[in-house]
């Protein structure tokens, strides 16, 4: 009750002061709202609204549902959440954040995961996307394509790691929303009958639903409209945030604090200012890694990319938030997850720094058609994420089709 007396008074003083550094520096301040709004307008408009128009309809037309019947023998024994999940992490990992928060606040709005499983599902959900770590970090800030296998492997690699220890949260909640009976249902079913009842699934979904093609196109459109302008009007505020703070000497006294652990740490304290920026905003943060003294050793500069891109920044942060909020699920559960990813992929990096640069597949992976695809220009990244989307969901469905019939054969054994 203390905290949320404080927290009022204190949160209108920072606001007070960040209208009198706006009023003192006002050159600075529009220069900062014009970098947000050009970020928002040049990247995230163009790459996530496609994606979360594709997901609402995806939504209403039950396809949703099909996946997850028929993914539910993979996601259920390895992270603790229904098969559906499986669809929201192949769309969070190829479109980015916060595509994993919408979707994961659409299936607990429409009650097909309960309160933790839905927290379990936007933790790990929640990461970069290939156009942006592969074409934007790796090619843009750092001037090196072969970075974006390393990076690739850490900032993803940490991510699933992340949800297999989030596969334990809540379980000894006693106040944890209890399992969905369907589910439990649906861990008995042969490969046949799982078949009919994701079909089954897809077509009582849409009968629910009940709109037609075109109140459902119209719907998604207005719904990712009004979210595309939330996510915008956020990056434009921590941009402006960061600029006040700069010009107010506040970012500068973090930084040297932070270079103080840093170098306590036996890291370079050069890269304090990269994540210090990264905390509050992912690509400035991403931005100022690439752009660090030459002197400090590359796979320190990338690790230091890996974390913030992980954490996400307050901005991404917010936005989540911002999501979620209504939906019943808790953003304490999220931020806990984004720091072990944050710190899980920085060490990944360091440790298949050795390993992937020195056999060479680092070098080559720019030369793949698929990594192509992700740096070239817009037209050509989206339909290589769209490419990604679809191998990710079929390599999942093959994988539960692996997991469904070796659980179907343990049972067999074990009635013998």
């Amino acid at each position: 009750m203390t905290r949320k007396k404080l927290g009022g008074p204190l949160l209108g003083l920072a606001l007070a002061g960040c209208m009198v550094l706006m009023l003192v520096y006002p050159a600075g301040t529009l220069a900062a709202a014009l970098r947000g709004l050009a970020i928002w307008w040049d990247v995230l408009f163009p790459s996530l609204f496609p994606f979360f128009v594709i997901s609402e309809m995806l939504l209403g037309l039950g396809v949703v549902h099909l996946f997850g019947a028929l993914l539910d023998p993979l996601m259920r024994p390895l992270f603790n959440i229904p098969g559906s999940g499986g669809f929201v992490a192949a769309m969070g990992y190829v479109s980015g954040y916060p595509v994993g928060a919408k979707l994961t606040a659409k299936l607990r709005e429409q009650q097909l995961v309960s309160r933790v499983e839905g927290e379990r599902l936007v933790a790990f959900t929640t990461s970069s996307d290939p156009i942006f770590l592969l074409g934007a970090v790796s090619v843009g800030f750092f001037h090196d394509a072969s970075l974006g296998m390393v990076l690739a492997l850490a900032h993803y690699g940490g991510g699933l790691i992340v949800g297999l220890l989030m596969s334990f949260h809540g379980r000894g909640d006693k106040y944890a929303d209890p399992p969905l009976a369907a589910a439990h249902k649906a861990e008995s079913l042969q490969p046949r009958g799982r078949l009919r009842l994701a079909l089954s699934s897809m077509t009582e979904a849409r009968r629910r639903d009940g709109r037609s093609f075109g109140e459902l196109l119209k719907g998604a459109i207005q719904s990712s409209l009004q979210l595309i302008i939330v996510v915008g009007g956020l990056v434009v505020f921590f941009n402006v945030l960061m600029e006040l703070l700069t010009r107010a000497g506040i970012m500068s006294a973090l930084f040297s604090m932070l270079g103080g652990v840093l170098s306590l740490a036996g890291f370079p304290q050069q890269l304090s200012a990269a994540l210090t920026s990264g905390f509050f905003e992912v690509t400035i943060g991403a931005r100022s890694a690439g752009e660090a003294a030459s002197s400090i050793p590359l796979q320190y500069k990338a690790s230091a990319a890996a974390f913030i891109l992980s954490w996400g920044g307050l901005s991404v942060h917010a936005q989540v938030a911002s999501i979620l909020n209504g939906t019943g699920l808790r953003y304490v559960p999220f931020l806990a997850a984004r720091l072990v990813h944050g710190l899980l992929s920085g060490v990944l990096l360091l440790v298949l720094w050795k390993p992937v640069t020195g056999s060479g597949l680092s070098a080559g992976f720019s030369a793949w058609p698929a990594a192509a695809g992700l740096t070239s220009a817009p037209g050509p990244a989206f339909a290589a994420s769209l490419v990604l989307l679809g191998l990710l969901l079929g390599a999942a469905l093959l994988l539960s089709l692996l997991a469904g019939l070796l659980r179907s054969f343990a049972r067999r054994l074990q009635q013998l």
